[in-house]
């Protein structure tokens, strides 16, 4: 599960972290260490749990080598180092953002949660590199440690994030012709179809220029898609022509939206990954402008 659907991880994990009573979605004013050990603790039993289960229940069942690389960053047209990125990006909020809630300081949230997707991830990789069925991948540790820079280097710029990662997804043909390995079902295809993701960095005006009347939720982003993928390896001769796709749209940061609901403001906390459908312009590496009234 975690080896194949790392992000849906590590939503669950902060469903996990923060579903209890109204005053638990409360953030701590000051140092909580009951919060902070038990987030340690979590988080701790939690990802090492996770491993062992992905080593037992997935790894075990193929064979097994000496530690060794493999060069995959041509596949998919990098459909899947953006989502290593994001991954990543997403799990090192989460890290950041419960020791936030425990009232640990912004330094201290960044030296021992902002890494935690790195961390993970990279643990992954190490499993994989033992497995003679893929290898350690340089280039999704490079992706992995892009998007924990991202989200560091903006919190050392700005002392926020003012521009977020995010996701979207619309089905497409080319899961039928491969549904073994482009999903059988929406749910599937959500998270192994790359024709029908779409990666966005959607930044929020309003944080640019705080003294504006632009709406505080209002976001406009940049969006990076490929289609006509049956393959891994893009080189395979089929019907269809890969291409890549470049988007420029509207968005929402749902964590402006204003509200006196603590529950509320984690659920948005926790969904504003997703990208909300707006009207958008695509140039696409085929020479092709379009313009979509409402894409997703």
């Amino acid at each position: 599960m975690v080896k194949k659907y790392p992000l849906l991880f590590f939503l669950l994990l902060s469903l996990t972290l923060f579903s209890q009573n109204s005053s638990f979605y409360e953030k701590s004013d000051t140092l909580n260490i009951k919060r902070r050990n038990a987030i340690i603790i979590s988080e701790g039993i939690v990802l090492s749990g996770a491993l062992i289960s992905l080593n037992e229940l997935w790894y075990k069942k193929y064979p097994q080598r000496n530690f060794h690389l493999k060069n995959d960053y041509n596949q998919w047209k990098q459909m899947d180092k953006v989502g290593h990125f994001m991954t990543s990006y997403y799990g090192g909020k989460l890290g950041m953002d419960a020791l936030n809630w425990a009232g640990v300081s912004k330094k201290n949230q960044l030296i021992y949660g902002a890494g935690i997707g790195f961390v993970f991830l990279s643990a992954v990789e190490i499993l994989d590199g033992f497995s003679e069925e893929w290898g350690a991948s340089t280039s999704d540790v490079i992706a992995n440690a892009a998007g924990t820079g991202f989200l560091i280097g903006q919190e050392l710029l700005w002392k926020e994030q003012r521009i977020s990662v995010k996701y979207s997804f619309h089905q497409t043909n080319f899961a039928k012709q491969r549904p073994a390995i482009l999903g059988e079902n929406y749910f599937q295809q959500t998270l192994k179809d790359y024709n029908g993701q779409t990666y966005w960095l959607s930044a929020n005006i309003w944080s640019f220029n705080k003294k504006s009347t632009i709406p505080k939720w209002l976001n406009i982003a940049l969006g990076y898609g490929a289609e006509g993928m049956l393959y891994g390896n893009t080189t395979t001769p089929t019907l269809n022509t890969p291409y890549r796709q470049f988007y420029l749209s509207l968005d929402v940061d749902l964590t402006k939206i204003k509200t006196n609901s603590e529950f509320l403001k984690t659920v948005f906390s926790v969904v504003n990954f997703i990208k909300i459908p707006a009207p958008t312009l695509e140039i696409n590496t085929k020479g092709k402008v379009r313009f979509h009234y409402l894409y997703f």
